[in-house]
């Protein structure tokens, strides 16, 4: 009878396994196909072609969450490299990565009266009194990263918010891992529940993996603000921890990796070894540097950040107008050691080769 039993298991296992195999392939193939798709070359234009005409001598204020923040700085760059091309003033009040901070520097930018502003890198709703006051002034608003969905957020009056697709960039991220790990991934997902999109993003990546068949370690929500404070001691814990088990690191963006690599090394653990980090965002300086001296970070899926600056000044001018937002979801970028160097990786930013600035310029007539 043991006997018996014994084989019954075992050719259980086995039919168990067989059916599982291709499944198994098949998530895989699929998960890489997303990445590579991803991974090419961004260079035909897919955004807007017609549009207002540049709305004369605009004053812009940009309300920034932390001009520390390497995706924000990038924005902004685009921003005001836009207003001089379509012929506006442009003024940035940083928040300095605090709420306070954020609501100081948007009741100074309702002080200066401006056409229009701009908010970056912050939830609309956080500050919502505020934004009643700019909607009563019949201020335009747009925004960067202000909620998890892309274009109005009428609830808050904000024209459009202007962001790739947030949960492409996060599946992206999570098959990145789960190719990369062989199909069995251990990860630690970091994010910071001050910000509705990033547990949106964290949320997207734990569900990937999970559907995968990886395993997520752990859910570390930890502030963006603190991470150069928390970062170090935090690898060093979770290294004990977990060990060998601990694969790859998903992040909301690549801020938390601007601080992991001193404990890493600490640890013994070589700049390609595991566990490798992967960012569901945004592409900085700091993170295509990384990558391309294979120190620290596999993989920043980045968003066209001076691009998003063009379309933000774009969707501000329609609002001068009074037309309706353009429909555009800027395109997201797998950045590799493979392919650091195109498309704007020579300056460590994802800047496409799409000839967007040309085509923003001739719809606003400039």
């Amino acid at each position: 009878m043991k006997r018996r039993h014994f084989l019954a298991t075992t050719t259980a296992a086995m039919l168990a396994l067989a059916l599982a195999g291709p499944a198994f392939a098949d998530a895989i193939a699929d998960a890489k196909a997303v990445v590579e798709k991803y991974a090419g070359k961004v260079d035909k234009w897919d955004g807007p072609t017609s549009g207002p005409k540049a709305a004369n001598g605009k004053s812009v204020v940009v309300v920034a969450a932390d001009m520390k923040n390497g995706g924000i700085l990038g924005v902004v760059n685009g921003i005001e490299e836009a207003a001089a091309a379509i012929g506006w003033t442009v003024t940035v009040v940083d928040g300095a990565g605090s709420i306070e901070g954020r609501t100081a520097s948007f009741g100074q930018a309702l002080t200066l009266k401006p056409g229009g502003i701009i908010i970056a890198g912050f939830d609309a709703v956080e500050q919502k009194p505020a934004m009643e006051d700019a909607k009563k002034a019949g201020i335009p608003m747009v925004a960067w990263h202000a909620a998890p969905a892309v274009g109005p957020v009428d609830d808050v009056g904000v024209f459009a918010n202007v962001t790739t697709d947030a949960m492409e960039v996060s599946k992206s991220a999570a098959d990145y891992a789960f190719v990369d790990a062989g199909g069995k991934p251990g990860v630690v997902i970091f994010t910071d529940s001050t910000y509705a999109i990033a547990i949106a993003k964290a949320d997207k990546m734990k569900a990937e993996i999970e559907a995968l068949g990886g395993t997520v370690l752990e859910y570390v929500d930890t502030p963006i603000a603190e991470t150069s404070q928390r970062m170090p001691q935090l690898t060093t814990t979770l290294l004990q921890k977990y060990g060998d088990r601990w694969t790859h690191s998903l992040a909301i963006n690549d801020i938390y990796f601007d601080f992991m690599g001193p404990s890493l090394s600490a640890a013994g653990i070589a700049g390609e070894g595991a566990p490798k980090s992967v960012a569901a965002g945004d592409g900085s300086q700091s993170a295509y540097q990384r990558i391309r001296t294979k120190q620290y970070q596999s993989v920043t899926v980045a968003e066209p950040l001076n691009l998003q600056g063009w379309q933000l000044v774009d969707e501000l001018n329609r609002a001068f107008s009074g037309e309706k937002w353009s429909g555009y979801v800027s395109p997201l970028h797998v950045v590799t050691a493979d392919n650091v160097e195109f498309d704007g990786g020579p300056k460590n930013t994802f800047d496409p080769d799409n000839g967007y600035r040309d085509e923003y310029k001739k719809i606003w007539g400039k």
